[in-house]
């Protein structure tokens, strides 16, 4: 069985009616290239260790770490991360899952 890859995203938006905007051609690219939101902006808190909790944090599923990969360097999402230019801090990162689930 194939190992999924997950696009695991904090973000903290500083310019909420720029940010709707990334949203929806974000959304629109994950769809695109397979992918499933699992959490996305629910409310977040810390139960163990140092740290905060984060304003936003969005994880996405998909197929395999290489399918996140060809959704982020994809043209549609660099179109979206374009249009977050200074409506967001982000930090994100592709993980890879168990393999047979």
């Amino acid at each position: 069985m194939s190992t999924k890859g997950y696009l695991v995203v904090e973000s903290k938006v500083t310019d909420p009616v720029a940010y709707e905007k990334y949203k929806t051609l974000a959304a629109a690219a994950i769809q695109q290239y397979g992918g499933r939101y699992l959490v996305r902006g629910g409310k977040a808190e810390v139960v163990e260790g140092p740290w905060s909790a984060p304003e936003r944090l969005v994880i996405v599923e998909f197929d395999s770490v290489e399918r996140a990969k060809q959704f982020y360097d994809s043209p549609e999402y660099r179109a979206a991360r374009e249009a977050r230019a200074g409506a967001a801090v982000m930090n994100m990162l592709v993980v890879e899952g168990l393999a047979g689930f």
